[in-house]
């Protein structure tokens, strides 16, 4: 059973800033993002932490900062396959601008760290009368639905041991990192697969010298190699997505 506990870091009207290295709230005007910030909460997330559940009401939007979160699609309460993830790029949460109070996917923290998050009532107030958060909101959604439809496509056409590589590379993407921490349980729930599966496709990468993989520490020794290992979809995500993030936030 994951931790449902959520640790806060600071609360709103603090006088810290709360943008805690979310890009997506960075890339706002000066004077739009002074007016968000006493809304926004610091908080910590810990690795495990639920963030929201299919089906339940969204209570808050999340901008993470250096933690990372995993969006899981869930299959009769119990089967799960990763449809994307958010880091600071990003936001969790913001089907809420458009209207809807109910979360579609299971929002897991994948790695530890800080996020600022904001009451949903609050956002979707603010979203109504600021037009550079709706811009910004626009195209983010967009990207975050190209994002979906590769991974989907992904899931179904692709070998695991090729998939397993895109999600590693990903993982590396967002957190700018080479070394990260992810048990063969989390890959299993993020990949759709048995934990056996899990272990032979890391197995292979490790034989192949791509990476080291050892009680859940994994590091990215030969990333030219594990690009060729992993299958296109890396490449498309990668392009397609975080880079026209980047166009678009600067």
């Amino acid at each position: 059973m994951m931790n449902l506990a959520l640790a806060r870091a600071g609360a709103p009207n603090s006088g810290t800033p709360a943008v805690a290295g979310n890009r997506l709230l960075a890339s706002l005007p000066a004077d739009d993002l002074e007016h968000l910030n006493p809304l926004l909460e610091r908080v910590s997330v810990l690795a495990g932490e639920v963030l929201c559940e299919p089906g339940q009401e969204i209570r808050y939007v999340y901008f993470p900062g250096d933690s990372l979160i995993s969006l899981l699609a869930v299959a009769e309460g119990r089967m799960t396959l990763e449809v994307g993830s958010v880091g600071r790029e990003g936001m969790i949460g913001a089907r809420a601008a458009l209207g809807h109070d109910v979360a579609q996917v299971r929002a897991v923290v994948q790695r530890s760290g800080s996020a600022s998050r904001m009451g949903r009532a609050a956002f979707c107030a603010e979203f109504c009368k600021t037009e550079s958060l709706q811009r910004l909101l626009y195209r983010y959604t967009d990207a975050e639905l190209a994002q979906t439809i590769q991974i989907a496509a992904c899931s179904r056409f692709h070998l695991l041991e090729a998939r397993l590589a895109r999600s590693l590379l990903m993982t590396r993407d967002r957190l700018q990192s080479e070394k990260f921490y992810l048990t063969h349980e989390f890959l299993a729930q993020t990949l759709g697969v048995r934990r056996v599966g899990v272990t032979k496709a890391a197995s292979a990468l490790q034989q192949q010298k791509l990476i080291t993989y050892s009680r859940g520490h994994i590091e990215i020794i030969d990333a030219a190699g594990l690009q060729h290992a992993s299958c296109s979809c890396h490449a498309r995500v990668a392009d397609d997505v975080l880079v026209g993030m980047a166009a678009n936030f600067s």
